[in-house]
């Protein structure tokens, strides 16, 4: 066993040492030529840290090769990363190469740790599984995190479209200037509406680009805003009405969802209470009361 464990330690450091020899090849050569020809402005702190971020997604991207994959899976796991605000190409190559590297990272700690002398085999069988869906777990975590921070940020983009439209602007115009205006505050849903007037200048209809904007998010309000402002533009109804109503309802689901949540507490309550609280209470009011009785029963056996 021990043997074993010797020769796994001295693969991973082989294929360590060279993917370092490979994929900073790139790295090493910029170095050398800022010494050859030095700049006269020097790299920034950040600039390191943003190079260095760089190269490590650049060298878990190369291990994306190793895990064999169908279209299929390529496809959702894209469609995962566009929900989660990950557009980039290399991201699909990172998330897989992630998938292969994270494994083989849990499996070192096991090792250098000590713990894999418990049980080897159930330890770095347990690495290996967890590191292989911990990619996953962490998009999953993204995504629903940034489904949510649109959820919460609509009613207020839908207000700001509202002031834009009773103004003078276009739908058009106003998208743009709300995504504009509410960057800083609900950054995600302001990024999708970037995209949504991309595609639009592009020459993309709107009811296309409000329809991707739905997939992309895939957030159950924002279909229903999307399929009301198609509705609207189909029927020529006012826009402004309609949108001002929809952030109405938005806020009351908001608030029956709220009132849904306190009105749940008093059965989550229950399981505390009956596991926690009861016994200790049970304790405090029986336990004299049966100290007292084991005495008297043992004083009438002696008896």
């Amino acid at each position: 066993m021990a043997f074993a464990l010797l020769t796994f330690l001295f693969v991973f450091l082989l294929i360590a040492s060279g993917g370092l020899i490979l994929f900073y090849r790139q790295a090493m050569i910029q170095r050398i030529s800022a010494v050859i020809t030095p700049r006269a402005k020097q790299t920034s702190f950040r600039g390191a840290l943003e190079h260095t971020g760089s190269t490590l997604g650049t060298m878990v991207e190369q291990f994306e090769r190793v895990i064999p994959k169908t279209k299929l899976e390529m496809s959702v796991v894209e469609q995962r990363l566009v929900r989660a605000g990950y557009r980039n190409d290399s991201a699909i190559h990172v998330f897989y190469g992630a998938k292969f590297v994270v494994p083989i990272i849990l499996a070192a700690l096991a090792f250098a740790t000590g713990v894999w002398r418990y049980s080897p085999f159930f330890v770095y069988m347990v690495a290996l599984g967890l590191g292989y869906l911990l990619p996953d777990f962490w998009l999953g975590n993204r995504m629903a995190a940034r489904q949510a921070s649109i959820r919460r940020g609509l009613p207020d983009v839908l207000d700001l479209l509202v002031i834009c439209i009773e103004a003078g602007l276009s739908l058009d115009q106003a998208v743009a200037r709300t995504a504009e205006e509410l960057a800083m505050g609900q950054p995600a849903i302001c990024d999708e509406l970037s995209i949504v007037v991309l595609e639009q200048r592009a020459g993309l209809p709107r009811a296309s680009a409000w329809k991707n904007f739905s997939d992309r998010t895939n957030v159950e309000s924002v279909r229903n805003l999307c399929s009301v402002l198609i509705q609207s533009e189909k029927f020529g109804t006012s826009i402004a009405k309609t949108l001002r109503v929809h952030s109405d309802t938005l806020r009351t689901q908001r608030r029956q969802k709220i009132e849904e949540q306190a009105a749940k507490t008093t059965v989550k309550l229950v399981f505390p209470l009956v596991f926690f609280i009861f016994p200790s209470l049970f304790l405090v009011t029986l336990g004299p009361a049966a100290i007292s009785v084991m005495e008297n029963f043992n004083k009438y056996l002696i008896h």
